[in-house]
């Protein structure tokens, strides 16, 4: 993998999270590539598809099941329509210019998975040979990492949707918790069939840059989220990201995001998460340098409910969709902006993060009001002076070696040349 070229293809790309199943009222392949065009619109570069797979009966949870408890890897869940359906949609999504990257659970399977007939060895079982469900996730059971004929068929599982189906990419479930080995080996096999794949692991552990392109920013997603919470003074989120600008690996790539199906489902929605900051958090997800901006599946509405996890719980579309303007501004200035360049912290005041970023040929300045009251704050010496435009607003702004900026609570303020 030439990883200079991969990070100069990733940096300007977002990722857009699919939940079939609560998308539509039909909740099917065929009913979810109406959006398509809409979402093009908006600027989605990658769907990310959550499981597609069938689901498991054995111990199910709920009515209809969790998306990770997967029954068969190479089939698609007769509930979201057929394999010819989700070509279609593969071969849809690539008219317009976009991928598509499927979920893959790699540590464990439902219990009445296909291999649990054909080669229950692949399986962790106990002394007295009954399958072992990890932690108290009892809807699923522990794959063997340590059969090598286990990995070589979970290979070629992945194999099957790159050469059937052409699929882009994966996300890579609860990453760390498969030995990072199989994923070296996935890769480097998967690779030869289709160079460019997207790898996106859920982890935040550094040595899985190995085997993948992009790794969750969950530290930021918690601190930011505590930050909402306790109040904390801005300068704890600068340090951290400073700290994290030194610590992440060269052609590193974190996946920001203010939601997510977990986060959505069991902890809250962005607006119990971050209440008036939100839209501000967002704008850093698109900004700061190394980011690779999520949007989980009708935050443009915004959806402001938290969609049951088990059951059948549509999201409430409307012909109004409020956040897409806001959404395709970002990934417009996200795309054409990502050149690299010299980034620094402004010298925070009042509870405002504030970070430029700079090249020969384009930059960028972000104002982010974090605090809980409108504030009107001062930044002196800067040395970011000259011609801007109000990427939201399109009007010119002249900037001054010292500036003043005035925001409303939760508000943000971001230019570019």
């Amino acid at each position: 993998m030439n990883q200079s070229r991969q990070a100069a293809f990733l940096k300007n790309l977002n990722i857009y999270e699919v939940n079939l199943r609560q998308y539509t009222e039909e909740g099917t392949i065929q009913a979810f590539i109406k959006h398509l065009p809409r979402l093009r619109d908006m600027g989605v570069e990658i769907l990310w598809m959550m499981p597609i797979h069938p689901i498991g009966i054995i111990n199910r949870k709920g009515t209809l099941g969790s998306y990770y408890s997967v029954k068969d890897f190479c089939d698609v869940n007769p509930e979201y329509g057929t394999k010819q359906d989700f070509r279609i949609l593969v071969e849809a999504a690539h008219a317009l210019g976009m991928k598509i990257i499927i979920d893959w659970v790699a540590n464990h399977a439902a219990w009445d998975n296909n291999w649990t007939v054909s080669n229950p060895d692949f399986f962790v079982q106990d002394e007295a040979g009954y399958f072992v469900s990890p932690y108290d996730w009892g809807d699923v059971i522990q794959i063997n990492h340590s059969n090598i004929d286990q990995q070589a068929a979970m290979i070629s599982a992945m194999q099957f949707w790159v050469r059937d189906f052409d699929i882009d990419g994966f996300r890579a479930d609860l990453a760390h918790l498969t030995p990072l080995p199989f994923w070296r080996s996935a890769r480097t096999a998967i690779d030869k069939m289709k160079p460019g794949l997207i790898w996106l692991a859920e982890t935040e552990e550094p040595a899985y840059y190995d085997a993948f392109d992009i790794n969750y920013a969950w530290k930021w997603m918690h601190l930011s989220e505590d930050f909402f919470k306790t109040g904390m003074n801005v300068s704890a989120l600068t340090a951290f990201l400073e700290k994290q600008q030194v610590e992440l690996p060269q052609h590193a790539f974190q996946l920001y995001f203010t939601s997510n199906h977990d986060e959505n489902s069991w902890n809250g929605t962005e607006y119990d998460k971050y209440g008036i900051y939100t839209k501000a958090l967002t704008v850093l997800s698109y900004t700061y340098p190394g980011s690779i901006p999520l949007i989980y599946s009708g935050q443009e509405l915004p959806n402001i409910k938290r969609l049951e996890f088990f059951e059948k719980d549509s999201i409430a579309w409307t012909d109004k969709i409020e956040l897409h303007s806001f959404y395709k501004t970002l990934a417009a200035f996200h795309k054409n902006n990502f050149d690299g360049g010299d980034f620094r912290f402004l010298q925070a005041q009042k509870n405002i993060l504030a970070y430029s970023i700079s090249n020969a040929k384009r930059g960028m300045l972000v104002f982010l009001n974090l605090d809980k009251e409108r504030v009107a704050a001062d930044f002196f010496n800067t040395g970011i002076n000259g011609g801007y435009t109000n990427i939201f607003t399109c009007e010119s702004v002249t900037i001054e070696e010292n500036i003043s900026v005035e925001l409303e609570a939760g508000g943000f303020l971001l230019l570019g040349y």
